[in-house]
Parts: C-alpha cells; structure tokens; sequence
C-alpha cells in the first residue's frame, strides 16, 4: 500500500505554550489552505519526534508537545488528514519501543519513520534498537515503515538499498535543494530491484533563514561540495524577492518531478517551512502542486 500523499511537515510547539498552541497552529493551515485553494488536498500531517541536538543548532531547542500530545490535539481540527511521524529509536529497548509504536499506531498514526542518533554520535550508537533492525522487528505492527533517504551523503546507494532490505516501505527525503535525488534514484533503480516509495520534500525559506541559518544548518555536511551547492541555493532563496523566491522554487520542484517521474518509484510530495507555516509559504506550495501532485490526475 502506498501513501500517495502531500504530507505537511508541523512541529510540535513548546511544552511552555500548551495543546492550545497546537490547535491554533491546525487552525492557520485550514485558514492558509482555503486561501490559496489546496483545502482538502493535504493527506497527512508529518510530525518530527525532535531530540535534543548539536550546541550549535541555530534555534534554541526547548522542550516540545510529544508526537502523541500534539497529534491528539490537532486531528479533531484537520478532517480527512491522517498522522505521520519520525520516532527515533536508538534510546529505546525492543519492547520500550514496540509499546510506543503500538501507541502510535493506536492513535492512528498511518506511517512512522524509524531515525537513529543525532549526528553528533556514529551509526549504531545508542543503547536501544538500530532504525535498520526496527524495519524487520515490527513490520507486523507498522504497515509503512519509513526510512531517512540523503541522496547527496556518502555511501547512501549501499545504505539505502540494506535499508530496503530490511523492509522499508517508504522514504522520506531530506530537504531538497538541487536535483541530486534524480541522479541517485536513476543509479539506485539500475543495481536494485527495490521501488520503495518515496516522498520528495521541499522546505520554503524565507527572509529569515540569511539572518538564522537554520536550513543551511539542516542540510549541512561539511566538505561535501553537492551540500555546499545546495547552502548557496539556500541563500539566494533568502536573498531573493517574493517572486523569484517562488520562481525559483518552482524550476527546482519542476527538475526533481521530471527527474524522478519515470524511474518506477511511487512519488508522495513532503512540504515543509521550517520556521512556522505562513501565507508565502502556502502560495509558493500552491503553485509546486499545480505543476505535478500526487493526487492530481
């Protein structure tokens, strides 16, 4: 079964600011979905389970609603949109986690994404459940078991496919900012029989990002050139004016939908503004689906 969705990325809001916080926050997207005419097209909510992360995180992280809290609160305001998460599994012993992942899936969350370690500690640190042993020790209990995909980090086609292998059903990209995912699909596609499906995601940055950094911070990988590219088209993004903000983003939504459409994979769309969703957000989404959706026909 596929998603074959436009999945909205929201974070949960500070504990300090309550459910309440929440409810306003699924208010605005109806709001901001009507106004630019996409209401009823967004399948699902995507919630972050977020841990604490590097010093150097651009933006404070204070403690946040669970995934469970917030889901319960904004899913009576969004009819017709189903759950998803990312829940991070390497803090947790197999049966700590399959109790949450029952919880989760008991709270009607469709699809969950299995993350490991902050990148400040190697692949396989932690004391609970590898994301790659999660994907076999669960598949009776979570139908779509997603995975992280970063087309442009080393070694990824060998981690990708072992992460298929596992049974991964789903992956969720990370911020696309160049049409490197293309690449990496087509290569991908001619050494593997796997199709998961994948859901492409694209985050707006607006005005702020120059003064935060907080997208070039998500995407970093140091003494990677294809990233560093990819921080430059971050910042021109920022520097840029409403209307080549929103043409710019589109060509690129355009390289990676026709890039990507014929190699096999089914395509779910991902959307995301990391600094709250806002109506400049929504227009230049609007405009990204116009072009191609899932659910368009």
């Amino acid at each position: 079964m596929t998603l074959n969705t436009i999945a909205l990325e929201l974070v949960p809001p500070n504990v300090e600011h309550g459910p309440q916080r929440a409810v306003e926050e699924a208010h605005k997207v109806l709001e901001l979905a009507e106004q630019f005419g996409i209401d009823g097209r967004i399948g699902h909510v995507m919630i972050p389970g977020l841990i604490h992360e590097d010093d150097d995180r651009p933006v404070e992280m204070k403690p946040k609603l669970d995934v469970l809290e917030f889901w319960a609160a904004i899913q009576p305001e969004l009819p017709g949109v189903n759950g998803l998460c990312t829940q991070v599994t390497a803090f947790m012993d197999e049966s700590a986690l399959r109790a949450r992942l029952t919880n989760l899936r008991n709270a009607a969350i469709e699809g969950i994404i299995f993350v490991g370690v902050p990148r400040t500690m190697n692949d396989g640190e932690g004391c609970g459940v590898a994301p790659t042993d999660a994907l076999s020790l669960y598949d009776n209990l979570v139908e779509n078991r997603g995975v992280i995909l970063i087309p442009t980090r080393d070694s990824e086609q060998r981690r990708f496919a072992f992460k298929c292998d596992q049974g991964a059903t789903f992956a969720m990209t990370q911020l696309l900012y160049s049409d490197a995912i293309a690449g990496f699909l087509a290569d991908f596609a001619a050494h593997t029989a796997h199709r998961p499906e994948i859901l492409l995601s694209f985050g707006f940055v607006p005005k702020f990002e120059s003064k935060v950094g907080l997208i070039s911070w998500l995407i970093q990988d140091p003494g990677n050139d294809v990233v560093a590219e990819e921080q430059a088209v971050v910042a021109r993004l920022a520097d840029s004016g409403p209307d080549q903000k929103r043409k710019l983003m589109l060509d690129l939504y355009k390289r990676v939908i026709d890039g990507v459409a014929d190699l096999g994979f089914p395509l779910s769309v991902h959307l995301e503004a990391p600094y709250g969703v806002s109506a400049p957000a929504f227009e230049t989404f609007t405009e990204m689906l116009a072009y191609w959706a899932p659910n368009k026909s």
